[in-house]
């Protein structure tokens, strides 16, 4: 059986120490070559789970395991992380990013970066000021599906751009990643996303799993696209 590019078992983690858990118990299996949606409202635990698995946030109960071993210091360097928020400095310069990039990234393609932002007519001598917000969202995707990473984790890699740029994301998603690897996008926008995944997860609060599967088959048997049977889903677990 092969090992699941990544594994969570009883993850226990909240921010406030008398408040709510974010992700109470959450366990998931995500295997390997497949782009797989972790689909929900805003607020039900998406990014924490994201910054756990890249190792920004430790978790307070639980385990998680990249490629079969435990997450470590060695695991993250296995991950591609695009965070939901831009986090580039904007008086850099795009070639600058793909210096810094190369230097900090063992597994950065920086001839496979030049190229995607070639296709864009996205100059390397631009600075991210002068850049469009869907222009930078562009930047920082290419600069993270241009790693050769086992794990690519996107968090609501199309919210907030307009539909040329979505367009463009999806196609790059689908196009530049390692088929040996693995993406793990989060989005509430489940019907534009939906046509390029392999398998989904929807994720009620909490992180309580309320459905999961592999798209085509739950699509067959329900006769419903997954935007519908999430919003039965959700609606009907949310009473």
């Amino acid at each position: 059986m092969t090992t699941p590019v990544l594994s969570c078992t009883h993850l226990y983690k909240k921010y406030v120490k008398n408040g709510a858990p974010v992700l109470q118990d959450f366990n998931c299996s995500i295997p390997s070559g497949k782009i797989v949606g972790l689909l929900g409202p805003n607020g039900c635990g998406k990014s924490t789970l994201m910054k756990l698995v890249s190792g920004l946030l430790v978790p307070d109960a639980g385990e998680i395991y990249v490629c079969g071993e435990r997450a470590s210091e060695k695991t993250n360097a296995l991950i591609s992380y695009l965070p939901e928020r831009t986090y580039f400095n904007s008086w850099m310069r795009v070639e600058e990013l793909i210096a810094y990039f190369k230097e900090f990234y063992a597994d950065f393609d920086d001839g496979l970066a030049e190229k995607m932002l070639a296709d864009q007519q996205i100059a390397l001598t631009s600075k991210l000021k002068t850049l469009s917000k869907g222009m930078k969202e562009k930047v920082q995707l290419i600069m993270v599906m241009a790693r050769r990473a086992k794990l690519y984790l996107l968090d609501e890699p199309i919210a907030g751009v307009d539909p040329a740029a979505r367009d463009y994301i999806l196609q790059t998603i689908i196009g530049s990643y390692n088929p040996d690897a693995t993406v793990l996008i989060t989005t509430h926008l489940i019907h534009d996303i939906e046509p390029i995944l392999d398998e989904f997860v929807f994720m009620g609060y909490t992180g309580k799993i309320l459905m999961s599967g592999v798209a085509d088959e739950v699509r067959a048997e329900h006769g419903k696209s997954l935007d519908e049977l999430f919003k039965e889903t959700f609606r009907y677990n949310a009473r």
